[in-house]
């Protein structure tokens, strides 16, 4: 009986405790649901800023394309808000606490770095873009009195710059995001914000190239002057076509002016190359490629052409250019789509629909002189040029024409100044061979006339790439496919004019076609094999830089079609590389294709 008092007091003493445990726990519940809510609270407002801000990025891109640069600007001001908002809600202490927590701790930390990623380009790359718009829109690049206001341009230096640099900031810094243990929701944002960053910080880098360049190569501080290629599409060469008509372009302050034209036929041929040629140009194209301005781009390399066609003008008129520009028929149409038909001195009109046709087929019917042909494509390109210095054009439509040329290699640019052509070196505009990188194994098909003559307008062409791994080495087996096709009337030898069809001068049945077809591979890939029309083929094989090459030659009747399949080993760890390739631009414009391979007959 005695030690009932004793238990009695044990256990009121406990009593208490485990009430103060009890009332601990629970605190300690309650506190974990309480940060539970504010992480989920949080989130879900955090997701209707980033929300927000892609809707506000979509606005901006509608009134960009409009050119509506005021609404544009508040945009911006709303999509650095909304960014903002969405960092704040994903960067305090509790969120921190939670992305160590198991299952939902990497996906909290992925979108906390989505949400700091779209703040960072939001306040450092599009507001200062957006600060300058007002002075730099479409309208600024519409000549005034013959002259383009240079001022815009170099006042968004350093804002372009600055958005430049926090676009390459941010790509790194969303490819650093490990996904490997995110929910496919938010893999999938991860994933469309990377494909997005590195798709605007590509277009960034081309932008801030052109307000850092064109203030100088139009003239700013200096005139200059400018060797004019009109390149013919009708007649193939790697880098085109056969410059049919060169021109000189004078430009001071942002003024521009077509000086002297010349035909191709006032170039006598040099009795041997007029800048020397490395071993690999001359093995793949001859010496004439050094001795005629006709043949100037019988390689891809368009520096080599702009330098030889420098040197053959210095030679021919005295004047040595600061660069070379080269354009094609093509192209004048997508331009024409701007400025609206064109009135020729010969009394034809000129409009986007018959640019192509009326250059490069009607014109050799209707002015059977070669001479006349001169003038008449002399008048076209003087006619289209002073329309254009005159402003009498839709700005964004112009812009729009000159990037489609650029993206299809017709439009191409060389700087003789080193500092400018480094700028220049590596992008479309300079004209350079395919470059490989992480993202793709890129090819390069390029088209060179063998007929002597125009009959390439006939000609269509389409280029298909594919790759498999077939070897334990993991290395693959890429697959070029090559099909040309002659369009040419079943008469073209009696209904075309001689000049059209060659008539027969260098060997070649008139209204057939010969073209010489070269494969350009990445650095990496080794020559196995190829075929033409089903049959082993025996190409020349050769290298130019570090670039293997395989060149085929083909005759076309009309209405006939050949086929040319290289195969090629990739390098390892290439397997799972995309491939792609870039060709000659003829007058069709061609899209590669995917090729579908296999390991048992890969180029069969």
């Amino acid at each position: 009986m005695s030690d009932a008092p004793e238990s009695r007091r044990a256990a009121r003493t406990r009593g208490p405790r485990r009430r103060w445990l009890l009332w601990g726990v629970l605190f300690i519940v309650l506190l974990v649901i309480a940060a539970v809510a504010w992480v989920t609270i949080r989130g879900a407002l955090a997701k209707q800023d980033l929300e927000s801000s892609v809707a506000h990025v979509d606005t901006l891109r509608s009134q960009l394309a409009k050119g509506d640069t005021a609404a544009a600007q508040r945009t911006a001001v709303q999509l650095e808000s909304s960014a903002a908002d969405a960092r704040a809600k994903t960067s305090d202490p509790v969120w921190a606490v939670f992305e160590h927590t198991p299952f939902i701790g990497g996906n909290l930390r992925a979108v906390r770095q989505v949400s700091a990623i779209v703040d960072d380009v939001a306040s450092d790359a599009v507001r200062p873009v957006a600060g300058v718009l007002g002075d730099v829109d479409v309208d600024a690049f519409k000549p005034k009195d013959g002259k383009i206001d240079l001022q815009p341009l170099v006042a968004a230096q350093p804002a372009v710059a600055k958005a430049t640099t926090a676009l390459s900031r941010a790509t790194s810094a969303a490819d650093r995001i490990d996904t490997g243990d995110t929910v496919s929701a938010v893999t999938d944002a991860v994933n469309q914000l990377r494909a997005s960053l590195a798709s605007v910080s590509e277009q960034a880098v081309v932008a801030d190239k052109v307000v850092q360049l064109a203030p100088a190569m139009l003239g700013d501080g200096g005139a200059k002057q400018y060797l004019v290629l009109f390149q013919n599409n009708a007649e193939l060469r790697a880098g085109g076509g056969i410059p049919g008509a060169v021109a000189l372009l004078d430009v001071k302050d942002g003024a521009i002016s077509l000086g002297q034209q010349a035909s191709t036929s006032d170039f006598p041929q040099a009795d041997k190359p007029v800048l020397p040629l490395t071993t690999e140009t001359q093995g793949l194209y001859g010496s004439i490629t050094g001795e005629f301005i006709q043949d100037v781009t019988l390689t891809p390399r368009f520096d080599t052409s702009a330098k030889l066609a420098r040197e053959m003008w210095r030679r021919q008129f005295g004047q040595r250019v600061d660069g070379v520009l080269s354009i094609d028929p093509v192209t004048l149409g997508y331009i024409l789509k701007a400025t609206g038909p064109v009135k020729l001195a010969t009394g034809d009109e000129l409009t986007s629909d018959n640019a192509v046709q009326l250059l490069l087929s009607d014109a050799y019917a209707k002015y059977p002189d070669p001479a006349v042909q001169d003038l008449f494509f002399a008048s076209a390109a003087s006619a289209v040029f002073t329309k254009v210095s005159e402003g009498g054009f839709d700005p964004k439509e112009f812009i729009a024409a000159l990037t489609t040329g650029v993206d299809e290699g017709r439009v191409k640019l060389w700087s003789a100044d080193k500092s400018e052509q480094s700028e220049l070196t590596g992008t479309a505009i300079a004209g350079g061979l395919p470059t490989s990188d992480a993202s793709s194994q890129r090819f390069g098909v390029y088209l060179n006339d063998a007929t002597g003559a125009k009959m390439d307008y006939y000609l269509e062409k389409t280029v298909s790439v594919g790759s498999e791994v077939c070897r334990k080495d993991g290395r693959p087996t890429w697959t070029v496919e090559v099909t040309l096709t002659s369009t040419a009337p079943a008469d073209a030898a009696t209904s075309l004019p001689e000049y059209v069809t060659g008539a027969g001068a260098f060997g070649v049945a008139p209204g057939a076609v010969r073209t010489n077809v070269a494969v350009y591979a990445p650095s990496s890939g080794v020559y196995v094999t190829s075929t033409q029309d089903g049959k082993t083929a025996s190409p020349q094989t050769a290298t130019d830089g570090d670039h293997p090459v395989a060149q085929f030659q083909t005759t076309l009747s009309p209405g006939k079609s050949t086929t040319i399949r290289v195969q090629y080993l990739g390098g390892p760890d290439q397997g799972r590389t995309p491939v792609d390739a870039v060709s000659t631009p003829g007058v069709h414009q061609s899209v590669t294709k995917p090729l579908a391979t296999s390991c048992e007959s890969p180029v069969d």
